[in-house]
């Protein structure tokens, strides 16, 4: 995983400036969670480095506010950030940020604009995108980052076309805030988005998979 993390930390070598909500920190490395991949989700939050973002989807989990508030606090102790997917109100609930799916960018609703520019603009705010229209919708809404994906081919979209090296640093240059890259990511493939000018890099599975052969 040390390699990884040094390589990732590499991608923006450049110092790539971000143009809109400088005082957000935004970490390295993303874990998004999966309740089908990630069976013990508090054990893989042990095992993230401080600083990182856990992007809690757990979207089928039948104890879904229980489990994230109970990451919420383990997060907290550990120093690791920590937002929610998709829905609002459960981010307000914890007092966490939210991630958006790709197709509820357009579709966002008038008290997460509030609660993002006027009430809590110190949360993260994030997106996920896979192509130039919800990249340019992501920017327009402010994010403070979006999650290119799926930037190399992937086990979990079978299938589905990779967006590869060229176009991934294409849309990194359109995004007016941080990006991560998404999708195949690993201690080889990450090695060809160095100076890419992306923030950081995210996976589904967790770092501890990635490490050198």
């Amino acid at each position: 995983m040390i390699q990884l993390i040094y390589l990732a930390k590499h991608l923006n070598f450049y110092g790539r400036i971000q143009k809109k909500r400088p005082k957000i920190n935004l970490p390295t490395l993303a874990l998004l969670t999966d309740n089908q991949q990630l069976t013990d989700l508090l054990k893989k939050i042990n095992s993230l480095p401080k600083g990182s973002l856990v992007i809690f989807r757990h979207y089928n989990c039948p104890d879904r506010a229980l489990l994230a508030n109970k990451a919420v606090i383990l997060c907290r102790a550990r120093r690791i950030n920590f937002i929610i997917a998709k829905d609002i109100n459960l981010a307000i609930t914890l007092g966490v940020g939210l991630h958006l799916p790709e197709y509820s960018i357009p579709y966002v609703p008038v008290k997460l604009r509030l609660r993002h520019n006027k009430i809590r603009p110190d949360l993260l705010l994030t997106a996920a995108v896979h192509g130039t229209i919800a990249l340019k919708q992501a920017n327009h809404l402010g994010v403070n980052a979006t999650l290119i994906s799926p930037v190399f081919p992937t086990t979990s979209h079978i299938g589905l076309s990779s967006i590869g090296c060229i176009a991934f640093r294409r849309l990194v240059r359109l995004a007016t805030t941080g990006t991560y890259a998404l999708g195949g990511i690993t201690s080889h493939t990450v090695i060809s988005l160095v100076g890419s000018g992306a923030i950081g890099i995210a996976t589904v599975s967790g770092f501890n998979d990635y490490q050198s052969k």
